[in-house]
């Protein structure tokens, strides 16, 4: 996605970046998924960075990752972790736009998406209750939300000599700090101590999230599966994938909605409670369309008609990365506060779903 400080090939980057081709050359837009889907493990993971070619300007690498302890690691080099499941809903938008004309390749690469969801569902859902589980918050695609600093507080986390490449390409006070980035290495060492096993991660991991933002994406992603795998007469498949959407929106809103906060929010299965923070993920369900209407109502009433999130209109866009009226937020460092295109792309399909029309419209 960038030369230098992102020279590799990242998962749910892809995704929009194949959003973009697909109103430019759609034949570049499947290049971008077949080339992603190239790592993808043989258990149906698929890892959150592609190691197409070489570079020594990115850390971690190929070789801190050492994928190569799992035992179903491919032989294509990648990380050893995931990030947000967009594909499945970014395939059905180019299928809106492209009709027919793009039946052969969702034919093509559906049963890797099917797989990953798959993956996600048996081994990353703890309690079954179809809400799965971020061990890492590169995962989380927010990479440094305040969300995370209730985590680093309990973590003692070794010293390491970071040979970190990010800092030489831009500013280190828009970048996380290198305490921050110690906690994230600690979490990359545990995991190939256990050879990346998912059983062992989720034993004893101690990140372990349940995330609004990738589970709403997961869900959204499943719907558009449902659609594409009815479209393709993949009976078995689209079953399995609404029994576990089902289970999902039984349990999505219970779970993660804060009455106390108007708002989703991270759950720490480590620690059995709820992070009580506000941020840009915690409007992604509406993408989702998981929240009844009056749920729905509440949230955008509360965050952003002349709420935390709105605003002087002069001062703010929406939608920040975390809770402006937070001692945390940051407007340069990250996601820890500047607003990012992808989540208000996402909250602009959201808030059009329930019919905010007009706030959708100041978001685009």
């Amino acid at each position: 996605p960038c030369e230098g400080l992102y020279p590799f090939q990242w998962n749910w980057d892809s995704g929009f970046i194949a959003l973009g081709w697909g109103l430019l050359d759609v034949e570049r837009a499947k290049m971008e998924i077949r080339s992603l889907l190239l790592g993808q493990w043989q258990n149906g993971f698929l890892p959150h960075i592609v190691f197409h070619n070489e570079a020594e300007t990115y850390f971690p690498g190929p070789d801190v990752w050492d994928v190569g302890r799992s035992r179903f690691a491919p032989e294509k080099k990648t990380s050893g972790i995931t990030q947000p499941p967009v594909l499945g809903f970014v395939v059905e938008f180019l299928y809106d736009r492209h009709g027919d004309a793009l039946m052969d390749f969702i034919a093509e690469v559906f049963p890797a998406l099917y797989a990953w969801h798959a993956y996600l569902y048996t081994h990353r859902d703890l309690h079954n209750e179809g809400l799965v589980y971020i061990c890492h918050n590169w995962e989380a695609g927010t990479d440094n939300t305040p969300v995370w600093d209730a985590i680093w507080e309990g973590m003692d986390s070794p010293s390491y000599d970071l040979n970190r490449r990010d800092t030489q390409h831009v500013d280190a006070a828009n970048r996380p700090s290198n305490r921050e980035y110690e906690h994230y290495i600690h979490l990359v060492e545990l995991f190939k101590s256990w050879d990346y096993e998912d059983a062992k991660i989720g034993a004893n991991s101690p990140f372990l999230i349940q995330d609004p933002l990738f589970n709403a994406l997961l869900m959204r992603s499943n719907e558009g599966l449902i659609r594409l795998g009815k479209l393709l007469g993949l009976e078995a498949e689209v079953a399995r994938l609404e029994q576990w959407q089902e289970r999902s929106l039984k349990h999505f809103h219970k779970k993660l909605y804060s009455p106390l906060n108007k708002a989703y929010v991270y759950y720490d299965l480590r620690n059995e409670r709820r992070l009580e923070a506000v941020s840009s993920s915690s409007f992604v369900p509406l993408f989702a369309g998981i929240p009844s209407p009056s749920i729905a109502r509440e949230m955008v009433v509360h965050h952003f008609e002349k709420g935390r999130f709105s605003g002087p209109r002069d001062e703010y866009y929406l939608c920040a990365s975390f809770d402006p009226t937070s001692e945390a937020f940051d407007p340069g460092r990250y996601w820890r506060g500047p607003v990012w295109v992808n989540l208000n792309w996402l909250l602009y399909h959201g808030l059009r779903r329930y019919g905010f029309g007009a706030l959708a419209e100041n978001v685009r």
